[in-house]
């Protein structure tokens, strides 16, 4: 049975992880989590913030992924925003979803990412699918 994800994973180019250090830990504050040595050795970098894991492994003929992407849930949404864009980061808003305030941006190998809040914090959403 199905309990919750573990993990999203996100392909990135060889050679970013500088950069990706930079944004998924300095610009959305999340913590870098080890990884396993035999899977270090293949490069990319792992991040966790309370239960959202985004792994980024790197692949030879990379390609960012312009429509797919993980949904993360945030507080404060505007303020997100404003720390997203103070960092340089485009953010681009969608109305879209119905009982939800979020906004698209990109991380610096162009991989989608989407942020969202309920404009209700604190309800259940049964809506789970977006874009």
């Amino acid at each position: 049975m199905i309990e919750s994800v573990d993990h999203v994973q996100l392909a990135v180019p060889p050679g970013s992880e500088e950069a990706l250090r930079a944004f998924y830990s300095g610009t959305l504050g999340m913590t870098e989590i080890p990884k396993p040595p035999v899977l270090a050795a293949r490069g990319g970098c792992w991040f966790a913030a309370g239960s959202v894991v985004l792994h980024l492994g790197v692949e030879e003929d990379f390609r960012p992924a312009a429509k797919a992407h993980p949904g993360i849930r945030v507080r404060d949404i505007a303020a997100f925003a404003r720390r997203l864009t103070d960092a340089g980061a485009s953010v681009t808003w969608d109305e879209d979803l119905p009982g939800h305030r979020r906004f698209y941006s990109c991380d610096p190998a162009g991989n989608r990412l989407e942020f969202l809040e309920p404009e209700h914090q604190g309800e259940s959403s049964d809506v789970r699918r977006s874009g």
